[in-house]
């Protein structure tokens, strides 16, 4: 009788742990871990780690990054530059990410991490328009004292890279009192007659 080798079958793709897939990897490797622990882990090869992690979208670290991802302390520091960014100024995830998280997941966890609470869109909008308003009306305070020092209203509309008209607004916004047409220098104070 003869035996005939039969080559093993593949396992089902169902039965592919959710570690390996391409998003279980890359919420591994968000968490801190490294290429090649993942595939000290997965028992996959670098290529195929590599392959996952960037199905997933997955943003790119560098030794460095790693590095302080991992030691607690800078963690921590990391962890808490975020939050005042994000509390403070308003930064919204993906800007947390640009200074220094890597991912928007990793910076909304790091926020978690220092005490911070996510919030929703809208909310991120009103603080970005209340920061908006009050940088506006100190442009506008700043433009009145100089134009009531004689700054004409179109040496101040290049100087600041605005409209003529915006400038006026914010002239008008700060209570100036505005001088006749083609009349440079500081304004002049009205005379009551007696």
């Amino acid at each position: 009788m003869e035996l005939r080798r039969v080559n093993p079958q593949p396992p089902p793709a169902d039965a592919e742990s959710a570690s390996t897939t391409p998003q279980g990897l890359s919420e591994q490797y968000e968490s801190g871990a490294t290429v090649a622990e993942l595939v000290a882990a997965s028992s996959l090869s670098y290529g195929t780690v590599l392959n996952r992690l960037r199905a997933a979208g997955t943003v790119m670290r560098t030794s460095w990054q790693t590095r302080r991802m991992r030691d607690g302390q800078a963690r921590r520091n990391l962890a808490a530059h975020l939050r005042r960014l994000y509390e403070q100024h308003g930064a919204t995830l993906t800007e947390l990410a640009a200074a220094g998280a890597g991912t928007r997941r990793a910076a909304r966890r790091l926020l978690i991490e220092a005490g911070g609470r996510p919030r929703t869109t809208q909310q991120t909008l009103r603080i970005r328009t209340a920061a908006d308003a009050a940088a506006r009306k100190r442009l506008a305070v700043s433009l009145r004292a100089r134009y009531e020092a004689g700054a004409s209203v179109p040496e101040l509309a290049k100087e600041c890279n605005y409209s003529v008209a915006t400038v006026y607004r914010l002239l008008h916004q700060a209570g100036t009192r505005m001088r006749p047409q083609h009349r440079h220098g500081p304004a002049r104070q009205t005379r009551t007659r007696s």
